[in-house]
């Protein structure tokens, strides 16, 4: 489905992206169903070693051939200096299909977003590319891969390979620093920063939780592995009405007064204020034309 200037790949909504294995088509109309802004068709770490041909038939058959959908369609490949990345890239550039984002994962530097770039643009030229943040290698260059490619939409912080890499828990406090490296890069590059699986599908209470925090920090969305967790984090990354209605104030206020600085509520408002009042209502106005919460 071709992108409209609203969906321009730094622009769409991408609170959620569901994850899919590619050896499992049939479940792709339910993950659409779920209504995730993004499903990635997996080629990766949800795949067997077994299964990574028919993954990948299986993936570009379903690409080939898919129904027009709301939700960004991505294909995540196997690590791209791999043999089985490089399979992955062929297959895919001889196929003549055309994916809504390619999912990179282990991106350890800004040489190999360079590399995959050059080897996409005949081809698959400005293929936005999720860029997947999860080894010390690449959280050590993240700012300097944020900004490798103008066609980079979005970090992925992966916590899982990251943790057992550092022997460090997967818990919040242990991971702080890295998530707030992620963010930081992905602010420098104005791209979107999604937030690692929760991976205790029986908790959706923590998933709010951490989803909440998440986005609190800077993150704009975060992956999901079970459709049940689709409507929960993308409640958790929508602007809630209260947000909402405070921004409007505030913006409404500031042109009133023609600019400056002024006060709202007892309490000062300035130029960074308005831009925060500003990124909340451009949220909420895309939510809105994403088709709401899930």
């Amino acid at each position: 489905m071709p992108t409209t200037p609203d969906q321009s790949p730094r622009r769409r909504v991408r609170r959620a992206v569901l994850f899919v294995p590619a050896v499992r088509p049939d479940r792709f109309a339910k993950a659409v169903a779920t209504g995730a802004d993004a499903v990635c068709l997996d080629l990766e770490d949800g795949v067997s070693f077994a299964q990574k041909d028919e993954a990948r038939d299986k993936a570009l058959a379903l690409l080939s051939d898919r129904p027009q959908v709301r939700a960004e369609v991505v294909l995540r490949i196997n690590e791209p200096e791999s043999e089985l990345g490089e399979r992955d890239i062929d297959a895919l550039l001889a196929s003549g299909v055309r994916p809504d984002a390619l999912m990179v994962p282990k991106v350890g530097g800004a040489d190999t977003l360079q590399a995959l770039e050059r080897r996409l643009a005949a081809t698959l030229p400005r293929l936005p590319l999720v860029v997947q943040i999860e080894t010390a290698r690449g959280l050590a260059a993240v700012h300097e891969i944020a900004i490798a490619s103008a066609d980079i939409a979005v970090l992925f912080f992966g916590a899982v390979d990251l943790s057992a890499e550092l022997g460090c828990a997967i818990e919040w406090d242990a991971l702080l620093y890295a998530r707030s490296r992620v963010v930081t890069a992905a602010a420098l590059a104005e791209v979107d920063a999604m937030d690692t699986p929760f991976m205790d599908v029986g908790a959706p209470s923590r998933l709010e939780e951490e989803s909440r925090a998440t986005r609190r920090l800077g993150f704009t969305g975060k992956a999901a592995i079970h459709p049940t967790q689709v409507p929960i984090i993308q409640a958790a990354f929508s602007p809630p009405p209260d947000a909402v209605a405070w921004a409007r104030r505030i913006v409404a206020a500031y042109e009133a007064n023609e600019g400056g600085v002024l006060l709202v509520d007892g309490k000062l408002i300035e130029r960074p204020v308005i831009a925060s009042a500003q990124r909340i209502l451009d949220a909420a106005g895309a939510v809105e034309r994403a088709g709401g919460a899930a």
